[in-house]
């Protein structure tokens, strides 16, 4: 059913939310999404920069202090 829409449906369709909700509507709502995006980014990023420095102590040097004074 949906393969079936082209550029005119889509359009359309867009017309219709525009008529229904209103440009302040729509403009508030797209900027509540972007939003969104920026803090699930951001969230990503931190829980990676979380992970890397887990991973980090966790391949810290664990030579025993008697094996690292006869290297």
């Amino acid at each position: 059913m949906l393969n079936n829409i082209g550029l005119p449906g889509i359009l359309l369709i867009a017309v219709v939310v525009l008529v229904l909700f209103g440009r302040g509507k729509i403009s508030s709502l797209m900027g509540e999404v972007g939003k969104g995006i920026t803090s699930f980014k951001r969230g990503v990023s931190e829980g990676t920069a979380e992970l890397e420095k887990d991973a980090a102590e966790a391949a810290q040097d664990v030579t025993p202090e008697t094996e690292k004074d006869k290297a």
